[in-house]
């Protein structure tokens, strides 16, 4: 039994003397050796997101975001300029982003599975970006946009090793709220409810009021 432990002893001593203590359980290190992923807090987070309704309004939103208008664009091969029919999708988007001037979105650029990883992770960021940066000439602010990456080869809506339009696009999601945004949750939610009833009705009315004062068709 002693040279067993002795044994162990001298393995856990030779892992330590090398500078990687990877190789050592858990219960041989001292407390705090192991690094956090990234990930410590994310529960407690999620669950105060729950408790206090901001997940669930997060949820709402996105999901009543993909329903009311397309949530996706394409692109040509190999390209990352938007066509006249990507811009009129995105100038859909921004109408409805505007009436939530407290909600953040996140846009996925996604490529085919053509090319390498890397050429595709840059051209997936480049169509992401270019996404955001026309969403910005429509009036959404960018603390309220974020491009981010996901290669096509990873999420392809067709599986396929070839040109794929469907695969070349980007997504607009609902993915959270902006710093410091006023709170909607606390029985002020039917303000924002009128503020997009009075939004919508507002090129209804400019156009009525023109047929009665015209007089023609």
């Amino acid at each position: 039994m002693l040279k067993k432990l002795a044994i162990l002893n001298l393995f856990l001593a030779a892992a330590c003397s090398d500078g990687d203590n990877s190789a050592v359980p858990s219960w041989f290190r001292e407390a705090g050796s192991v690094v956090d992923s990234g990930t410590f807090g994310q529960a407690t987070v999620n669950n105060l997101g729950i408790q206090n309704g901001d997940q669930s309004y997060v949820l709402s939103l996105a999901n009543r975001f993909a329903e009311e208008v397309p949530d996706m664009v394409n692109f040509r091969f190999d390209s990352a300029e938007l066509d006249e029919q990507a811009r009129a999708i995105l100038r859909q988007q921004a109408v409805w982003i505007k009436q939530f001037p407290e909600v953040r979105f996140k846009v996925y650029g996604h490529t085919d599975a053509v090319g390498s990883s890397a050429y595709n992770k840059q051209l997936g960021l480049r169509r992401a970006r270019a996404v955001v940066a026309y969403l910005g000439s429509q009036g959404i602010g960018g603390d309220r946009l974020e491009a981010v990456v996901s290669l096509g080869k990873t999420q392809p809506l067709v599986v396929s090793q070839g040109r794929e339009r469907q695969n070349r696009r980007t997504v607009t999601e609902v993915t959270g709220f902006v710093d410091r945004h006023p709170t909607v949750l606390d029985g002020k939610y039917a303000q924002i409810v009128y503020r997009e009833y009075v939004n919508s009705a507002l090129p209804t009315t400019a156009i009525s009021g023109l047929a009665v004062s015209g007089g023609g068709e």
